[in-house]
């Protein structure tokens, strides 16, 4: 059972209406026990075992947009973006992953993809994080040597995908795993679990994991290195396809 865990989203509020629409919205989904907001901040505030993707689903729901700010405890949060090394992709990002550990032996993976061709996709970890030749330079999967020989499942196969006609498709797991084992090394997301693969195919995805702020980490409203704010940034990855 997944325990609970913390997650914050920046959402345009101007009011306590806007509040409680947006509250009420997001008490639907099965596994919300808690509800916060800082209508000054512009911040919402979720504990519970819900999925971040359904979370932000929800508040879209309501008419307003919404970024993830932060997820867990400090050091304790990760984030991999998807993407195709595919010259006849004109938009390369095509997923997000994030992970949480909500336990000192157990991490949540919210993986979420869309623009692929339908079908049954598998997730894994890689032992590198060189992703410089797309899926073919990261390595084989993540413990899979050492799994074999005790006889176990390799902890780096996350599992599978189910993308239906829409090309998207979303999983919510948990696995064994703690953040800081992952931190560096990649993960692929295809159509095979593992072998040779093509870093030309567009429905072949990699990215590298990399830390993410814990709730109330990361509380900036404009990028000091782009001048731009956290909504000029979400368009911008939105227009590139990010999720």
């Amino acid at each position: 059972m997944i325990p609970p865990f913390q997650t914050t989203f920046a959402v345009p509020l101007s009011c306590e209406d806007c509040i409680k629409d947006v509250s009420t919205s997001l008490y639907t989904i099965a596994g919300i026990n808690k509800v916060d907001a800082d209508l000054k901040k512009q911040l919402i505030s979720v504990e519970g075992t819900a999925a971040p993707s359904a979370i932000v689903a929800a508040i879209q729901a309501t008419g307003r947009d919404a970024i993830l700010r932060g997820s867990g405890r400090s050091e304790s949060a990760a984030v991999c973006i998807l993407e195709t090394h595919s010259t006849s992709v004109k938009d390369h990002v095509r997923g997000l992953i994030r992970m949480v550990q909500v336990s000192p032996s157990m991490t949540i993976i919210d993986l979420s993809i869309r623009g692929l061709a339908p079908g049954t996709y598998y997730a894994t970890v890689r032992e590198r994080g060189d992703i410089s030749e797309g899926p073919e330079s990261t390595g084989g999967i993540w413990e899979a040597a050492k799994a074999k020989k005790e006889g176990t499942p390799a902890r780096g196969i996350f599992g599978t995908v189910e993308v239906g006609k829409s090309g998207i498709g979303t999983v919510f797991l948990d696995k064994p795993i703690q953040i800081w084992e992952m931190i560096g090394r990649s993960i692929i997301v295809a159509r095979q679990q593992d072998g040779k693969f093509d870093k030309n195919d567009p429905d072949t995805l990699v990215g590298v994991i990399a830390r993410s702020a814990g709730v109330w980490d990361n509380d900036k409203t404009v990028c000091s290195c782009s001048g731009k704010t956290v909504w000029e940034e979400r368009k911008e990855h939105v227009d590139r396809g990010m999720l």
